[in-house]
């Protein structure tokens, strides 16, 4: 009943209002983009689009005049006095003439600083007027491609026949397109409630925009921008460390209120700045505009080359509040010499500025979608939609939403699938892909020659995997099945393995999931599997070291996990184990081959007789919280998506016991917690925190797998994105514990703040890591490391590279290193 009440209200609404459209030039005749159009002293606008066409809702025509705002040009305010219920208005508009008194320039007495330092003081005050707001919302995202290879280093590039319809034969085109409509509540500094009335995506009839408020949402009177590094504010509080200012010039606007253009120049290239230019109401020192330019470098997003982001104010005379009335985010990016580009476009209308909101308007949920927020036909969205549709993006609606039934008919799909499903000689070695569009379900071969399929390590030698799997999955209710196995041989120890995995999600509104799985495996001491398959091949096969320890593992597992509350995940597993000891079947090396292998056995290197333990078998149970505080997330009818809140740590929380085991003396309980938290430091970087604690019981004669293991480093190549997991160089077995333990992990990135300010490394466009990382456990000397290192190193847009200094210290004993980090073997394992 809702949805017939909302729907009616807003068909009355719509239909009772009248329309001005018409199109936008400069005297020349040529059409003016992203011009703000808007009923005077209301908070009724719209923006023109790429080719200058507008259209604008009024309630009632005859009593209005319309203001046209751009910058660079003069503002006009037009009457409209006919009657009808739709009125053409062409404007051609004139540019601005921008006065600049003569003065001295004198850089102690520059009247850009003036300005720029009363705007800084007065920013609090401005900000304030709109801290507190309801109103609607409008946004359109475009996202488009050129010049788009079939394939890229021999990989064929496949976008699905949704968004690669529309690309010509040289690759180029709309890839996606989307538009929402909402209504969103907001208090400053972050919450937000949002509720999207009406979604679009081109070609998709199920789709539902990811352009929301939430992600929009871009204060200038804050001292930091959130484009994943901090970007700095130029009128910030500390915005004259960062910044040079040139006054261009002043005008007036329609309400004859004096603006200042001023340019803004970064001091230092590398600092994660803005350039381009601000405009600042005189008297009031309000934001009349923006016009700012965000180089990719700056973001440390190097295959982003340009984004531009652009916002205008429009001014209330009854209440005297500048607020936001459109914004204009574009970007272009490359990469192997596709050139990317995307706009899009946000329209704030109707606001209302109450004193105080009611308690409960704020929740944990910051967007919620109508049930039927896609299925708005185009006579509603042609009534609705703030910005006419340009010929390109009109033409790409008509095109893909006509072809929408056909791509979702079976023949067509099965078409589709027929040309891809293919079967190759060679897919028996390379692997192998078949897919059911209609009917949903895929199956996947592995094949032989995967860069991950072939390892080497002392106990199998040279091993190989492959394997099979099928999935079956429902977009609707979010419902999955997959059935997958796993076939690893040894050829030394000439040993076949098999394991299966069934998993099955119920939906994902609570993602209730559960896995059953079994078979035969080698497997690591460390459960975590610290050191990779791709580092311990090079590490033996190169210098023969054996840094891997392996047993044998002979399992069948049960897990079921589902999200309980908001932001509460539990996850519960009962295994049985039958564990067996391994050796070295092999001293194969490429070089050092006169050196000896240590052996397999974890607490003897040197013993190549005894096992790490005796065979046995035991039952396994564990129950696993983890909580994320404060946990935001959006409702769709398709599903809940989670968004962790910044702003508190999460906690995990951990019960195991062993039991029915061989040996009594192989069962015990332990008890575990960690936290994990981020703590932005403004412009001045992240200070990740790990911190673990843990405590066994009844487990004076646990097998050695069962001990607390901590994540060394032996090979001084790292495999993470961050090491708040990771003790540098410690050995990967000499610390281990089945008493109680505690380890801590502080890594700081100053995501370039100190490394953008010195000369000559400011050119590798590198952040730099400070870390500490200590370990205490009963018994032994705590171990301590103090690391620092330089991230984000590369070639070209490639920064996939770190180095790190580290030193390590333990009762006296004290190492130093050198840790080369790859991120790009996370892949290969």
């Amino acid at each position: 009943m809702k949805n017939y009440i909302l729907f009616a209200f807003l068909f009355f609404s719509i239909s009772s209002f009248a329309q001005i459209k018409g199109t936008i030039t400069d005297e020349k005749g040529n059409p003016l983009p992203f011009v703000s159009i808007f009923e005077e002293n209301t908070y009724s606008g719209t923006t023109s689009n790429e080719q200058g066409k507008y259209q604008l809702s009024v309630k009632e025509v005859g009593k209005n005049k319309i203001v046209f705002q751009y910058l660079g040009f003069k503002t006009q305010k037009i009457a409209v006095s006919s009657g009808s219920e739709t009125v053409t208005l062409d404007v051609k508009m004139q540019e601005e003439s921008l006065a600049l008194n003569e003065v001295i320039i004198d850089p102690k007495n520059n009247p850009a600083n003036a300005i720029i330092k009363s705007a800084i003081a007065n920013k609090k005050e401005n900000s304030a007027k709109t801290a507190r707001y309801t109103a609607d919302f409008y946004s359109k995202g475009m996202f488009k491609v050129k010049d788009l290879p079939k394939k890229i280093l021999g990989q064929k590039v496949d976008l699905g026949e949704d968004m690669s319809s529309n690309l010509d034969s040289t690759g180029t085109g709309i890839l996606y397109l989307s538009e929402t409509i909402s209504k969103i509540t907001f208090e400053k500094p972050d919450k937000l409630k949002e509720k999207i009335i009406a979604s679009k995506i081109s070609g998709n009839n199920r789709g539902y925009s990811y352009n929301t408020a939430a992600l929009s949402t871009y204060d200038f009177y804050d001292n930091t921008l959130d484009f994943d590094v901090k970007l700095i504010s130029p009128i910030a509080d500390n915005a004259f460390n960062y910044y040079k200012y040139k006054l261009e010039g002043t005008f007036y606007d329609d309400n004859k209120q004096q603006v200042n253009k001023i340019k803004v120049t970064p001091k230092r290239d590398k600092e994660p700045v803005f350039e381009g230019y601000i405009y600042i109401v005189d008297d009031s020192f309000a934001l009349y505009a923006i016009d700012l330019d965000i180089k990719g470098y700056r973001m440390k997003n190097e295959f982003t080359e340009t984004m531009t982001l652009k916002q205008s104010f429009s001014y209330n005379a009854k209440n005297k509040i500048w607020s936001k009335n459109a914004q204009t985010l574009s970007f272009n990016a490359g990469i192997f010499g596709i050139k990317f580009s995307g706009n899009f476009n946000y329209i704030y209308s109707n606001y209302e500025f109450p004193n105080s909101f009611e308690k409960k308007t704020f929740s944990n949920e910051i967007v919620a979608f109508e049930a039927n927020a896609n299925q708005k036909d185009n006579a509603f969205w042609n009534e609705i939609r703030p910005i006419p549709l340009t010929i390109e993006e009109s033409n790409d609606y008509t095109k893909k939403d006509s072809l929408l039934t056909i791509r979702k008919s079976r023949k067509y799909t099965d078409s589709i699938d027929t040309k891809n499903n293919t079967f190759k000689i060679w897919d028996i070695l390379m692997g192998y892909d078949y897919k059911n569009t209609f009917k949903k379900y895929s199956f996947d071969y592995k094949g032989l020659l995967n860069v991950s399929s072939l390892s080497f390590n002392t106990v199998q030698g040279f091993n190989l995997d492959s394997g099979f799997s099928f999935k079956k999955w429902n977009d609707e209710n979010g419902k999955s099945t997959s059935v997958s196995t796993t076939l690893n041989y040894g050829f030394s120890d000439e040993r076949l393995r098999v394991t299966a995995e069934l998993n099955h999600r119920f939906n994902t509104i609570n993602y209730a999931s559960i896995w059953v799985s079994g078979g035969t495996k080698t497997a690591q001491f460390n459960g975590a599997a610290p050191i990779t398959k791709f580092v311990n091949s090079i590490s033996s096969l190169f210098f023969r070291n054996n840094y891997i320890k392996l047993y044998n593992l002979e399992f069948a597992q049960i897990n079921y996990g589902q999200d309980v509350a908001n932001g509460i995940n539990l996850n519960a597993k009962i295994a049985y184990e039958q564990r067996k000891p391994l050796f070295n079947t092999t001293d194969y090396s490429f070089f050092k081959k006169d050196d000896i292998y240590s052996s397999n056995n974890p607490l003897a290197p040197d013993d190549f007789s005894n096992p790490a333990f005796a065979s046995h078998h035991l039952f396994k149970s564990a129950l696993n919280a983890r909580i994320n505080f404060g946990n935001k997330y959006i409702s769709r009818p398709d599903g809940r998506y989670n968004i962790k809140n910044e702003k508190y740590p999460t906690v995990f929380l951990a019960f195991e016991k062993a039991f029915a085991a061989s040996e009594k003396k192989y069962e015990f309980e332990k008890i575990g917690t960690s936290v994990l938290y981020d703590l932005s430091l403004g412009n001045k970087g992240l200070l990740g925190m790990t911190f673990k604690a843990g405590k066994f019981f009844n487990a004076e004669n646990i097998a050695f797998m069962d001990f607390k293991h901590f994540n060394g480093n032996q090979t001084h190549i790292g495999t993470a994105d961050r090491y708040l997991n990771v003790f540098n160089l410690m050995p990967y077995y000499t610390n281990s514990t089945n008493d109680r333990y505690f380890e801590m992990h502080l890594e700081h990135n100053d995501t370039g703040f100190i490394m953008n300010k010195i000369p000559l490394l400011n050119l590798l466009k590198s952040t730099m890591n400070i870390g500490f990382h200590s370990l205490a456990i009963p018994d032994r000397n705590p171990y301590s490391e103090f690391t620092v290192g330089l991230d984000n190193l590369g070639f070209g847009k490639f920064k996939l590279f770190r180095v790190d200094y580290v030193h390590s210290y333990q009762g006296g004993i004290q190492q130093n290193g050198v840790v080369f980090g790859l991120k790009v073997l996370n892949v290969l394992d």
